[in-house]
């Protein structure tokens, strides 16, 4: 298979975070799983983007140790070999596993690239290619650190920059010289878009940033001018 879409911060193994949880006493349920399950998965929530978004606040509580990080992101990637996909495009969030215990974006770049080679090495016929993910509904100086990172980056397996978080409330228009920028350096530019708005959401992210693909982008439906643009462009929908 080849999977296109897998965030590595909800992609994480249940058994891992009860684990983590122990060992560094967070102020969570850690007696079993199936208490700690509902605080990071979406279970009987009432459908809505902030109770989906919670879950990875939440996840930000485990990020504890530079080989916590290193282990997360290693299953994550292994994981994927054994659900037997051959090419993967990992986005994961610098800012979500730093933020935390306030490491540097560029260490837990670095820690997330390594261990993605490291599982590459030990799962021949893997193949991963990283994407950077900065949210909307954060700092826009986040956003152009990580963009930095990622350009810098490009020779060690980061193939693309993302645009994901809270598209309700906040545009993806301020976004668009740190896009044109990483375009410009030769990454891949996606945006989460027309997953918790309308089609305007899928036709800011093609025509602001100039994207290649659409994160979700179902309601892209909504609008025929913004299906027949999405067709002109050749956009390609994750879904």
């Amino acid at each position: 298979k080849i999977d296109l879409h897998r965030h590595l911060e909800g992609s994480l193994r249940l058994t891992s975070l009860l684990e983590v949880a122990r060992r560094f006493a967070l102020d969570l349920p850690a007696d079993d799983l199936e208490a700690l399950r509902p605080l990071v998965q979406v279970t009987n929530d009432e459908p809505s983007f902030r109770n989906f978004l919670e879950k990875f606040n939440v996840l930000r509580r485990f990020y504890q140790a530079p080989d916590v990080i290193h282990r997360l992101a290693y299953e994550v990637a292994a994981d994927a070999a054994h659900d037997n996909v051959r090419y993967l495009e990992l986005r994961f969030t610098p800012y979500a596993l730093a933020s935390s215990q306030g490491y540097a974006l560029a260490e837990v770049t670095d820690w997330v690239v390594a261990a993605v080679q490291a599982a590459v090495r030990d799962h021949p016929g893997l193949r991963v290619g990283l994407i950077a993910s900065v949210n909307r509904h954060e700092s826009l100086d986040i956003a152009e650190q990580v963009t930095r990172l990622a350009i810098e980056r490009k020779d060690q397996g980061i193939v693309g920059l993302d645009l994901a978080g809270d598209e309700v409330n906040h545009s993806a228009e301020p976004f668009r010289p740190l896009f044109r920028a990483a375009r410009e350096a030769g990454l891949g530019v996606v945006a989460h878009a027309g997953e918790w708005t309308g089609a305007e959401s899928v036709r800011d992210a093609i025509e602001a940033l100039g994207v290649q693909r659409v994160g979700h982008g179902v309601r892209v439906l909504e609008d025929p001018a913004v299906v027949a643009l999405a067709i002109e462009r050749g956009i390609v929908f994750e879904v």
